[in-house]
């Protein structure tokens, strides 16, 4: 037994090595306040402003939302960075999973929307995308990274209380009925519909029907009459509270 002490010690020496190790990693991507900048870009008058709203917001809706901002990637991706430092630090409150990450990597000029899962119907994947191509991206672009921080943030909030919406992804002009997008077997029907209404209705207001069955599709003899349509063809500090992450989100450069 005592020849096996130094091995004893020497596994022992190893785990501490380790868990020291690990611990350190921890406290590396530890989220203490609501905006983390490691890179030194924002002024503590800028983070200040930003956290008071960010802690203003969470005692009005329990919703949490945190910047962090580090010069580099190194060797991670983006989507797994962000999401260790979102689910490990337990953005959004336990059960509501209502966290939000906003991560740069400003050197790598990447920058990601992480959401927790109870914020994914407000802030779909195609609005986050939005969001970093409307509000982040420009003002990254021009050097102002607290402007563009401070509007994905508003962005954000609007989302998250419905005032946000994600723009139009189509012609506004395919809301109107047009002809030229109609199958033509479908044009024809309604044109030859149309006409036997026309007709029909005319001949009976006017009183040229004496008789007969000319105005049959409205008496329920046809598939197609009034009572068989219904429904039919024409018929209209911070202090993480355990919150959970999915993967929802976008990413973006600039």
């Amino acid at each position: 037994m005592a020849n096996l002490n130094p091995i004893v010690l020497l596994i022992i020496f190893s785990g501490c090595i380790f868990a020291e190790s690990n611990q350190k990693i921890q406290d590396d991507i530890k989220i203490r306040t609501y905006v983390t900048d490691k890179t030194g870009t924002l002024k503590p008058e800028e983070i200040g402003l930003l956290e008071k709203k960010l802690s203003d917001f969470e005692k009005e809706t329990s919703n949490q939302v945190v910047v962090w901002m580090e010069s580099s990637l190194g060797s991670a991706l983006l989507e797994e960075r962000s999401f260790e430092i979102a689910e490990k630090n337990g953005i959004g409150q336990r059960g509501k999973n209502n966290g939000v990450l906003i991560y740069i990597a400003k050197n790598d000029r990447k920058l990601r929307i992480e959401v927790g899962y109870g914020l994914e119907g407000a802030l779909p994947d195609a609005l986050c995308n939005q969001i970093i191509r409307k509000e982040i991206t420009p003002e990254f672009k021009k050097g102002n990274f607290y402007e563009g921080i401070n509007a994905g943030v508003d962005a954000i909030i609007k989302a998250t209380r419905g005032e946000y919406t994600q723009e139009k992804t189509y012609d506004e002009s395919s809301d109107s009925f047009m002809i030229c997008c109609m199958p033509f077997p479908v044009f024809i029907f309604i044109v030859i519909f149309f006409l036997i209404f026309v007709i029909s209705t005319v001949s009976r207001s006017l009183g040229w029907v004496r008789g007969g069955n000319t105005n049959w599709w409205y008496t329920g003899g046809s598939s197609w009459s009034s009572g068989s349509n219904s429904g039919g063809f024409f018929s209209g500090g911070f202090s993480g509270g355990g919150g959970s992450f999915g993967g929802g989100g976008a990413s973006g450069s600039w």
